[in-house]
């Protein structure tokens, strides 16, 4: 029952979310015929007359330094004058998300498609406040998203394109940094194997399946480096995602090509 009643929880958020979408395209079609000087309108290069914040991701293994990097990074940008924060997926502060922690912490146990839809809720449930917050101009960097949720729940053997789907349709990332180490030196690090999936061979199944998922958004750093050098070059590229984004980069919507 559990199952079920995520699954139709997740429609409802997923059906909420297209007709917010439809509307608010109704809304600027409208506007372009009755304004010669629309402030929706699309050019040629994908961009919009819309200034944004930046919607970056960050992805990898299990201690690859995701955490530690993404509070780096906003602290970098607000020294520059960028408005930003700091999200992290599970959301563990949600009612979904102590459902997550505690079966992360190996506190309680559940199915794993029922997992997978729990963390997809996590992200659903908070999909409205995350476009307010772009179009507010505030760039969010974000510790793990749909990605992370894709990959470890087809490295247990869940079905590739059934974990993407209930994806479809939240916010893409403009940028995607994946923190690239291998389990060995990840096992290295301070507190390793504290949660359920810090194992080295399903790791190295997590691994596989983030490469299936790679795409033209993603940016990929050696995180085997010394953390100031990972933060250097992510820096870099960072800063230039953020200034595409305020010069009106249009949003766009996860995967839905794949549909």
């Amino acid at each position: 029952m559990l199952f079920i009643s995520l699954y139709l929880r997740l429609c409802k958020l997923r059906c909420s979310g297209a007709g917010a979408v439809r509307r608010s395209t109704n809304y600027r079609l409208k506007l372009r015929f009755k304004c010669s000087t629309a402030r929706q309108v699309r050019m040629e290069n994908g961009h919009s007359s819309e200034s944004r914040g930046a919607l970056i991701v960050l992805e990898g293994l299990d201690r690859s330094g995701k955490s530690s990097q993404s509070s780096r990074l906003v602290s970098y940008l607000e020294g520059l004058g960028f408005p930003a924060e700091l999200w992290r997926f599970p959301d563990r502060n949600t009612s979904v998300g102590q459902m997550i922690s505690s079966y992360l912490s190996n506190k309680s146990q559940l199915d794993d498609h029922t997992i997978h839809l729990l963390f997809s809720s996590n992200r659903w449930e908070k999909r409205s406040l995350m476009e307010t917050k772009l179009k507010s101009g505030t760039t969010l960097v974000v510790d793990r998203y749909s990605y992370s949720g894709v990959a470890f729940s087809s490295a247990k053997g869940l079905d590739f394109d059934w974990c993407k789907a209930p994806e479809k349709g939240l916010p893409a990332p403009d940028l995607v940094l994946f923190l690239d180490i291998s389990p060995e030196k990840a096992a290295e690090r301070g507190g390793y194997g504290d949660e359920r999936y810090e194992q080295h061979d399903f790791q190295r199944k997590v691994s596989q399946q983030y490469k299936a998922l790679e795409d033209a958004s993603w940016k990929v750093i050696d995180a085997d480096q010394a953390i100031d050098e990972v933060e250097k070059q992510l820096r870099e590229v960072v800063l230039k995602c953020v200034k595409i984004c305020k010069n009106g980069k249009s949003m766009s919507q996860l995967w839905l090509r794949d549909a």
